[in-house]
């Protein structure tokens, strides 16, 4: 039979598109191929794609070139794959396979018929997969971590966002199987679940008729991992239920990640998120009042079609009353195939990458503030990384979500993956100072 050639996965994408990758190295190994992270030793390289926005499809497109200059076998897979499968066929003759965001559960089959000298293009139309805790998987984040996603694809079809239609409608694992890989994740150790969907307060509609994220949150409790996140949780779902859950789960964070997009009527209503405008502002104090230490990140798009100088100072003034912990800011990028597409008054480049940078300065000193609030406290910490030159320790504490928040600089000893207690002495806008206690 001879030996198997060696695969590697460059992934690009969000942490959605992560945990396919993580599956398909695990399917991968199991079937007896050597993963190999090296690109420039492996004979296929699997290129996990992102087509967000144009950003991201530029930075995939780079990545492919790149490995079609060293003459690499490309395996496209994810959401570039499922948007833009034919032109890729076309523009790309090393691309020897193409997988749709529904189909990386075949990639031994693909790799084998690709052996056989096939052109692949696997891509369902809709896609309707989800993986469960029976498929294989290899983690691919550090120790402590992991990422587990609790349903697949959106019912919701906002202006500017393509993903529904590269990833097709919410289908959500059941509460059991959700529970079982959470047990998985625990024995080897992992100290915080991070639990992402498309829009996780909608978990379990799909399913069960009603959403069910309180009793998703009140089963994974009873699992023993520290720490539970949960992203993308829509305000109009942080019901009493919901928040009651939070607030009696001792190992569910406070943290609430809500993707608010904008704060005007107007913008929203464009946005087709009419419903959030009526709520923002009284959803946001019930979650302050009923969670107060809450730890809230949003997400804003500035320079959507039709966006004055008076929706902008909307959100400014929204941004300054609700004093979030953390902001995420981005211009918007008109894709096509979304409602936003080609709608009228469009905002200049020049003029949105202002409005992000004056979002973003009014911002920093809220950040800053909620910072040096820890300084003299003790707090816990997971610790992630360790600097091999000076021997400082790097990690988070609970209000830092990995990636996009800040990091905690630690001085002593510990253990990689272990929570611990450190004494934070020192804060700037992102990141907090301390010293093991």
């Amino acid at each position: 039979m001879g030996n198997k050639p060696t695969i590697a996965i460059s992934h690009l994408g969000c942490e959605k598109n992560r945990i396919d990758s993580e599956h398909m190295l695990g399917l991968l190994a199991k079937a007896g191929y050597p993963v190999d992270n090296d690109e420039e030793l492996a004979d296929y390289v699997i290129v996990n794609t992102c087509s967000f926005i144009q950003a991201a499809r530029e930075e995939s497109v780079r990545t492919l070139v790149e490995l079609a200059e060293a003459n690499k076998k490309i395996i496209i897979s994810g959401c570039m794959a499922q948007h833009f499968q034919d032109e890729l066929l076309t523009e790309l003759p090393e691309a020897v396979a193409i997988v749709g965001t529904g189909d990386y559960q075949k990639i031994v089959e693909i790799v084998e018929r690709v052996e056989t000298g096939e052109r692949v293009k696997e891509v369902s139309t809709d896609p309707t997969f989800i993986a469960d805790e029976n498929l294989p998987r290899y983690r691919t984040t550090s120790e402590g971590v992991a990422y587990l996603r609790v349903a697949e694809g959106c019912d919701y079809r906002c202006a500017f966002c393509i993903i529904p239609h590269l990833r097709g409608d919410q289908r959500s694992r059941s509460i059991e199987s959700i529970v079982a890989e959470a047990r998985q994740l625990a024995s080897q150790g992992v100290q915080e679940l991070i639990l992402i969907s498309q829009i996780t307060t909608n978990y379990g509609l799909d399913l069960y008729g009603e959403p069910k994220l309180a009793e998703l949150l009140r089963a994974l409790a009873e699992v023993d991992i520290p720490w539970i996140r949960v992203h993308y949780a829509y305000p109009t779902g942080l019901t009493p239920k919901v928040i009651e859950a939070i607030r009696e789960s001792p190992n569910v964070l406070p943290y609430l990640d809500l993707p608010l997009q904008h704060s005007h009527p107007d913008i929203l209503r464009g946005m087709n998120r009419p419903w959030q405008g009526r709520v923002n502002d009284g959803i946001i104090e019930r979650i302050k009042q009923a969670i107060p230490n809450a730890v809230l990140r949003t997400t804003f798009i500035v320079g959507f079609p039709g966006e004055t100088e008076e929706h902008f100072s909307h959100l400014l003034e929204f941004v300054k009353r609700h004093e979030f912990d953390h902001v995420g800011v981005f211009t918007f990028s008109a894709e096509e195939g979304t409602a936003a597409f080609g709608l009228p008054n469009p905002v200049p480049q020049a003029i949105m990458d202002e409005r992000r940078e004056r979002l973003m300065l009014t911002q920093q000193p809220i950040s800053e503030r909620k910072n040096q609030a820890y300084i003299g406290q003790t707090v816990d910490v997971l610790i992630e990384q360790e600097n091999p030159e000076t021997g400082e320790l790097i990690g988070r504490s609970a209000r830092f979500s990995p990636e996009v928040d800040g990091l905690v600089y630690v001085t002593g000893e510990a253990i990689l993956g272990a929570i611990v207690q450190v004494r934070i002495t020192a804060a700037d806008t992102y990141d907090l100072y301390g010293e093991i206690v």
